[in-house]
């Protein structure tokens, strides 16, 4: 069968760098670190002190107190985030068919400010049980597709896409196979994470996955540096909108940029690392090039997972330089976790908004806080270190990849009709 076209129509972020797309935007070609120290809860006891939080947020400037009452944050981010895309989609709700048009929403960890706040009180009681009726529809990953899809009456696929870190990159990935199949015309699309909390960072602290540069929190995402020493945790809300590209084109939407291919793979190695060679990462964005039916000097940039760990930094070049050859250096490669830090099952999503801005004005962030050059890194690739950098970009790729080898690639393209 003819597989349909798939574009982007309209993009909604929350974000470390800014509360909406074009703040988000104005932070990343700025090279602005959204790194500070914890606001959230008394960190004073923590490894780690510091973390890539929404700032100016308070849910009251969107939300009634009884909405507020049934939505963890991660819901709250997914809610304000869909709107703006939806809204910049110039989508006329009244007059689409909403039969097909779905929601397919991501988050890695869901609810756990609800968790670790129903748990902590019933923990301090006398036994009895008194947990807040909402506990569990507040708390389940799912929920906030269900919320998006109810606000809007969007009676289309919905469901949500758990993979750690590759999340809400699964979540984009499904839509673009919807859409393309027949099955939907629309999406809204992305991912959510609230998971700056004692327990989150007191998690990740135990793994000793995240950054303890307290001295020095700005710099504290150092992808690629020698001297890196984790991620560092990041929170917030990204939305798309994927829509078939002739029904965009008969509503006279404007379009960002297509979606071109899509490639899954899972490392079958180990529970928390990459394969060291980066098999899991090369195979998919083999995969992706090959859906797309793309050549390797078809990509003029890749948005890496980057993450600033010690192992992921090393197998994802590895990788790119086995796949795309002497074409590699060639491609300006950066990691925008150094400015937004990691959102977890955000990570796709908020990465994929920045793939699609730097296709649009022809501008790639910049890759902050590089001070030495690691030797197990081939230092000739063109990490776009400092500045960002202004070229006309065909063809794009994110990788985004999760704790227990779930790799994720995506190749956006410019739409040229």
């Amino acid at each position: 069968m003819e597989l349909k076209r798939v574009v982007i129509t309209g993009l909604g972020a929350l974000t470390p760098l800014g509360n909406s797309v074009q703040e988000y935007w104005e932070g990343l070609v700025n090279g602005v670190s959204g790194a500070d120290e914890i606001t959230h809860f008394d960190s004073s006891k923590f490894k780690t002190r510091f973390a890539c939080e929404v700032k100016n947020y308070d849910p009251m400037d969107h939300f009634d107190r009884k909405e507020v009452r049934k939505l963890d944050p991660y819901a709250q981010y997914a809610l304000i985030a869909a709107d703006e895309a939806i809204l910049d989609s110039g989508m006329d709700l009244e007059n689409v068919d909403r039969d097909f048009f779905g929601v397919i929403w991501a988050s890695g960890i869901g609810g756990l400010q609800t968790f670790q706040d129903e748990i902590m009180n019933f923990s301090k009681g006398d036994g009895t049980p008194r947990f807040n009726p909402f506990f569990i529809p507040k708390m389940i990953a799912d929920i906030a597709s269900g919320h998006i899809s109810i606000k809007y009456g969007l009676r289309g696929p919905n469901f949500a896409t758990v993979s750690a870190c590759a999340s809400s990159a699964n979540s984009l990935i499904d839509a673009f196979n919807y859409i393309r199949l027949g099955k939907a015309h629309s999406f809204v699309c992305g991912g959510s994470e609230a998971s700056i909390t004692e327990g989150g960072i007191g998690g990740f602290n135990a793994m000793h996955a995240i950054s303890t540069r307290n001295d020095d929190p700005k710099t504290g995402s150092r992808p690629f540096d020698k001297d890196r020493d984790g991620f560092v945790l990041g929170e917030g809300g990204c939305a798309l909108i994927f829509e078939e590209l002739e029904h965009a084109i008969n509503r006279g939407a404007k379009i960002y940029c297509e979606v071109s291919g899509s490639g899954l793979s899972a490392d079958a190695y180990h529970m928390t690392s990459p394969h060291p060679e980066g098999e899991g990462a090369y195979q998919s964005m083999k995969y992706a090039l090959e859906d797309a039916g793309m050549k390797p000097e078809d990509i003029d940039h890749i948005n890496t997972h980057g993450t600033s760990t010690p192992l992921g930094d090393i197998a994802e070049p590895k990788a790119i330089v086995k796949l795309f050859g002497e074409h590699a250096y060639n491609i300006n490669i950066n990691s925008t976790k150094s400015m937004t830090g990691h959102l977890l099952g955000a990570a796709g999503a908020i990465e994929a908004i920045a793939t699609a801005l730097a296709i649009k004005n022809e501008t790639v962030p910049p890759t902050i806080n590089h001070f030495t050059d690691d030797p197990q890194i081939d230092n000739n690739l063109n990490f776009t270190y400092f500045k960002p950098q202004k070229r006309s970009i065909h063809g794009a790729l994110t990788n985004t990849f999760g704790f227990g080898g779930h790799n994720a690639s995506m190749i956006f393209k410019k739409y040229t009709g």
